[in-house]
């Protein structure tokens, strides 16, 4: 990774979460569609709705409303996609 590369992580209980395109992908799917918690959860690999309820209060709503696509420009201008 490149020292210049701001990690967006958001800390949920003793887990961190890089807040990578595919989990922007499911934010995003969580805003536009019927999700429940649960179904959140699991997408996510957390372990309850609670856990999947403090990550969605603790995501910047600017992160959650911006394009996977400019996103994953913004990352790989950063140097932290390789992809």
């Amino acid at each position: 990774m490149n020292e210049k590369c701001r990690r967006y992580v958001v800390t949920v209980g003793d887990k961190e979460i890089f807040l990578s395109p595919g989990v922007i992908e499911v934010l995003q799917e969580y805003i536009h569609r019927p999700m429940s918690l649960e179904e959140l959860a699991e997408k996510l690999g957390l372990e309850s709705w609670e856990e999947a309820y403090e990550f969605i209060k603790r995501v910047p709503a600017w992160i959650m409303w911006t394009p996977v696509s400019l996103w994953r420009i913004r990352l790989k201008e950063e140097g932290c996609l390789t992809e």
